[in-house]
């Protein structure tokens, strides 16, 4: 057990617990599969694919190759020899090596043997992992251990048990994209600096980076907003965009989508998803990790991905085996269907709240049962999209007919989705609802009747405070009501009814608390699935008709995340009729759920900080956290589409939708919600008759062929970057200067000071911001010196490849609650030794400058929200030293270790109020000199080689260098 010490003049002692995930490194320098894996594959006796079999009594699959690579097109596979007899000398031959590699595997055999060991009632998600183990099994990088923990899933999950996991490929996006290749840039200038190769650092998967988070709602309510929007976001990211055009060609297996395209998770579902991989004729199912934590939307096709860090992200690509604690898997039954009127929406808010309460962090969910027959695979999709917002690593669907249609539907070929199906069934991985139902064991249940879900919306602050919309009005008066909190504002009694009066171009207007500012459809989340999107444009139909108008002074756009998406919307002639209600298109990207909700109208913004306004932004997000969406909405609501465009006609939150009108139609008459919302099968028609197999391949074959202005990007060529110092946006991160070929060893903690004092929930959206710069920051003082106009600040996301600028802006969230301050809320603390008030990053400054560690002590989940490696890597560049708090959220936890930080767990029921620390303490924590003289507790694992080397990049340049 390690312990930290405390002291202070109370001699308060503090024991925490060292939590952190044990990796095991060592490296493969070769794609391709190593002996002892061909003998666990079967032969195809038709086409000549192998692929691992759990079935003992495998039938011929009888399918032509399809090969996926980068490049390459492969929704037009490539045909082998119709027939191939088994007698063929390609067949005699591989046999013949099976026969000879068959001696040398420990797993000859497993497939007849791996029934009887109870693999027939495996979940389908941890079927996955074992398939990859099986294959990638060559006794060091994973080994004959790691397999029979799998196969022995229920007796050895509960025991924590770590096991490696090697991803068929990478999904990044250029908020964590560029910084991943700015990494992998400075990683190839310390080789040549250690004398070693540079093209040793190249991704050996392939790695597919969508540009989507960059696109800033500047431009709303107007025809020309696409084109617009599209013009200010090259002008201020040309640089990140030219140095990603420079990486797709200057790293192998790396493909870039240009800006424009879409959101990732929609192109990942739409086009980029394999569901099962054809390498070399070898069979096997698609996997993904992502740096980005919806990277989960991919589940709902059956491909099992979900989020991690970007450091981790690039030892992936560079051909590190994951570590991963064996997860529980809950198992989640659907029943009956949706009634009339409810969204996928609504049922995502529900499996959110109650998977939230049931407890899944850390596990897999398994959506199974008859009810998933009645859910398309678009509505599966919004499911597993939340997955970290029900705290799962994983809300995995196994592939069904459902699945197999929607693949036909988005452009696959007749010949791959064949292939996929019997690959699939050959290996018990399908799941035909016609058949009878195998029980699968899972570690636990939970079960939802679909019939007994309502509409309703998530929050004002966080996504798993679900609202039912008929409780919506008395919910709000609570909040305004309530103390300060994730539901409260606390605002008094006689301030309630406050009116706002302004002018807004010359047009009287008005504000009052609850009234909606921002209506945004919006999010990788809604906008893939076509029910709800053509649902909220018959909405905005139905409202024109009635002769309602959203007012003028709300902030409305639409973000598709696909071209497709555009296309069904015109092909169903409802696109106008969203234009009227002011949600025209204003870009194929991310916008508002990630804060590019660009400027509020300014006397707008005056009225609501003038009148200290709680101001509403409804959107079709998943994410609603305390500043994320704007500054100035203090309150954020997520919900469908539809009832995005139904909030923004009414004006505010404050309604009750049941009781209450919208306003007031041509007539003179009162409009209700009931007369605007479309019927299930109204929307089903619409859907059925406008959404075609067409639009998506006319999409995506003209995808890699960018755009005019991504195509008139000149850049170098050369696997070195040449860096250029002047640069707000690129810079060589300093984490490899100065190294060594040998590492510098673990360290302790001593004497440090506690930079910030923080509760529960603090969030990588407060640690490391992605959005605006405030004008008054250290990152906006820095870019100002360097001649930076403010109006090209751009936003923290941005700027993601610039060090400088994002040390400045860790901490620098403007809602941030430090307990140092007593109470005033924003990006500053107090430097202990002289009392000063002063940003964080000026105080981590003076500590450094002085020789000085510091620590963080927090609350319960610690750096939940986005996987953001900024949040590790910017502590770590102001010189934190260790975080010390009650839990962590998954992927951050491993991201510090990653990059040196020790993430501290205090004791069960211990934190630091109950231990007496108020953050005036001095802090010293004892780590041995040698990492074999650490010796964790059952209940702790360390991330112990990466301690020692001062962080995992400079391990994998360590490792690299010896072969």
């Amino acid at each position: 057990m390690i312990a930290g010490a405390a002291s202070s003049s109370s001699s308060t002692s503090l024991s925490p617990l060292l939590r952190a995930a044990r990796n095991r490194f060592s490296l493969s320098n070769s794609a391709s599969s190593s002996s002892g894996v061909f003998s666990a594959l079967r032969s195809h006796p038709v086409s000549g694919n192998r692929y691992l079999s759990f079935s003992s009594a495998l039938r011929s699959i009888g399918c032509s190759s399809s090969r996926w690579s980068h490049g390459v097109d492969w929704r037009s596979p490539v045909s082998l020899r119709a027939q191939i007899a088994t007698s063929s000398p390609l067949i005699e031959r591989f046999q013949r090596r099976i026969a000879t590699m068959a001696a040398e595997h420990p797993y000859k055999g497993i497939f007849t043997s791996l029934p009887k060991a109870g693999g027939e009632k495996l979940p389908y998600s941890i079927r996955i992992l074992l398939e990859s183990a099986i294959r990638n099994c060559d006794g060091f990088q994973v080994t004959k251990d790691d397999v029979e923990k799998i196969i022995d899933w229920e007796n050895s999950a509960p025991k924590l048990v770590e096991i490696p996991f090697k991803p068929a490929r990478v999904l990044l996006q250029d908020f964590t994209g560029v910084p991943a290749v700015v990494d992998l840039a400075a990683m190839r200038d310390a080789m040549k600096n250690l004398n070693s190769d540079p093209n040793k650092i190249n991704p050996l998967v392939p790695v597919d980076l969508v540009i989507d988070h960059s696109v800033q709602v500047d431009v709303a309510r107007a025809e020309n907003a696409v084109e617009a929007n599209m013009e200010l976001e090259f002008k201020r990211n040309g640089e990140r965009f030219g140095f990603l055009k420079w990486g797709s060609t200057a790293f192998r297996n790396m493909l870039v989508v240009p800006p424009g395209s879409g959101i990732v998770h929609q192109v990942n579902l739409e086009y980029l998803g394999r569901v099962v991989f054809n390498t070399d004729g070898i069979l096997y199912p698609d996997s993904v990790v992502g740096t980005d934590s919806h990277t989960t939307m991919i589940d709902g096709l059956g491909v099992a991905g979900w989020g991690v860090g970007g450091i981790e992200a690039e030892a992936t690509m560079l051909g590190q085996p994951m570590s991963m604690v064996l997860p529980g898997v809950v198992g989640f039954k659907m029943t009956g269907k949706l009634r009339d009127g409810v969204t996928a929406t609504d049922l995502v808010l529900t499996a959110t709240q109650m998977l939230r309460k049931h407890g899944v962090v850390g596990k897999f969910v398994e959506f199974h049962g008859q009810g998933l027959s009645q859910l398309s695979l678009a509505d599966r999709a919004t499911i597993a999209n939340m997955s970290p917002e029900y705290g799962a690593t994983m809300g995995f669907f196994p592939v069904d007919h459902v699945t197999l249609e929607y693949l036909k539907l988005t452009g696959r070929s007749d010949e791959t989705v064949s292939m996929i199906e019997q690959y699939l069934r050959a290996n018990k991985m399908f799941v035909d609802y016609s058949e009878p139902q195998q029980e699968r064991v899972y570690s636990s249940y939970l079960e939802l009747d679909l019939s007994e879900v309502e509409p309703c919306i998530s929050g004002p602050k966080r996504p798993h405070d679900r609202v039912p919309l008929k409780e919506m009005k008395a919910d709000w008066l609570a909040c305004l009501n309530n103390k300060v909190g994730f539901k409260g504002f606390a605002i008094p009694k006689e301030e309630q009814e406050k009116v706002a009066k302004f002018s807004f171009h010359g047009q009287p207007a008005e504000l009052k608390h609850g009234s909606v500012v921002i209506a945004a459809i919006t999010s990788c989340t809604n906008t893939s699935n076509p029910s709800v999107m053509l649902g909220a444009a018959l909405v905005a139909k139905k409202a024109t008709e009635l002769g309602l108008e959203v007012k003028p002074w709300v902030k409305t756009s639409l973000a598709p995340g696909s071209g497709v998406v555009t296309k069904y919307l015109l092909k169903s002639g409802l696109q106008k009729y969203l234009d009227q209600q002011g949600f025209n298109i204003v870009g194929y990207g991310c916008t508002t759920c990630i804060g590019n909700s660009g400027d509020l109208d300014e006397s707008v913004s005056s009225a609501i900080s003038e009148n200290d306004i709680v101001a509403a932004a409804v959107l079709s997000g998943n994410r609603n956290f305390e500043g994320r969406v704007h500054p100035l909405t203090r309150a954020n609501y997520l919900a469908s589409p539809p009832l995005v465009v139904a909030y923004a006609l009414a004006g505010t939150v404050n309604i009750d939708f049941d009781k209450e009108p919208i306003g007031t139609g041509k007539d003179g008459k009162s409009v209700y919600f009931r007369d605007i919302w479309p019927s299930n099968e109204e929307i089903a028609q619409v859907v059925q008759s406008s959404v075609l197999p067409d639009m998506f391949k006319s999409t995506y074959n003209a995808i890699t062929k960018g755009n005019p202005m991504w195509n008139s990007l000149d850049v170098p060529a050369g696997t070195l970057y040449q860096w250029d110092p002047k640069s707000t946006y690129i810079h060589d991160p300093p984490y490899f200067k100065n190294m060594s070929l040998d590492p510098p060893g673990p360290f302790g903690v001593k004497d440090a000071y506690c930079l910030l004092n923080f509760g529960d929930s603090i969030t990588t959206d407060h640690i490391s911001p992605a959005g605006s710069i405030n004008k008054d920051s250290p990152a906006a003082k820095f870019l100002m010196e360097r001649g930076v106009d403010r109006r090209d600040f751009n936003s923290y996301g941005s700027r993601r490849g610039n060090d400088e600028v994002m040390a400045r802006g860790t901490f620098a969230n403007i809602r941030i609650v430090n307990k140092l301050m007593n109470g005033e809320v924003g990006p500053k603390t107090v430097h202990v030794p002289t009392g000063e008030k002063l940003y964080v990053f000026d105080a981590a400054t003076k500590y450094k400058e002085a020789g000085q560690d510091t620590i963080i002590l927090a609350g319960a989940e610690y750096g939940s929200g986005s996987s953001r490696d900024w949040a590790a890597k910017g502590p770590m560049l102001q010189g934190v030293k260790a975080v010390i708090a009650k839990s962590f959220e998954r992927i951050h936890r491993s991201n510090l270790v990653g990059m040196g930080v020790i993430p501290l767990c205090f004791k069960a029921g211990e934190d630091a109020e109950t231990l007496g620390l108020t953050g005036h303490e001095r802090y010293t924590i004892d780590l041995p000199s040698s990492v074999s003289e650490i010796r964790p507790g059952q209940d702790i694992t360390v991330e112990l080689a990466y301690f020692d080397h001062g962080g995992i990049l400079p391990y994998v340049i360590r490792q690299l260098m010896k072969q």
